[in-house]
């Protein structure tokens, strides 16, 4: 069973960078796809990303598409997902989680999350 936790939150000002880690123990995380999920207060929670688990493709929301990068490291078995340009809108609680083989809907083993605040 694949644990996976979720660091690098923090609290930036507009404009500013994170880079979240997703570390996995327990399995590897080949043949997985992963995703970065995340939520603010009183919304729902929102796909931001995912890494296929075959050719390491891409996925992002549009919202995010030109800022975020999701890039995986098989020797550190962890999933990293690179935010620029952070906005105030950017602000909620970001997990990780695997879904097996492909990008989808049935995501499973999430971590317990990481905080993001982006303010002045």
């Amino acid at each position: 069973q694949v644990q996976l936790v979720e660091s690098g939150g923090g609290t930036v000002q507009p404009g500013g960078s994170l880079t979240l880690s997703c570390a996995a123990s327990g399995s590897t995380l080949a043949g997985y796809a992963i995703g970065w999920f995340r939520q603010a207060p009183g919304k729902e929670r929102e796909a931001v990303s995912c890494i296929e688990s075959d050719d390491d493709t891409a996925l992002y929301v549009d919202s995010v598409k030109g800022r975020f990068t999701i890039s995986r490291d098989k020797a550190k078995n962890t999933v990293y997902l690179q935010m620029n340009s952070l906005k105030a809108e950017d602000t909620a609680v970001y997990h990780c989680a695997t879904e097996a083989d492909m990008c989808g809907s049935d995501y499973a083993n999430w971590g317990q999350g990481t905080q993001v605040t982006v303010s002045s």
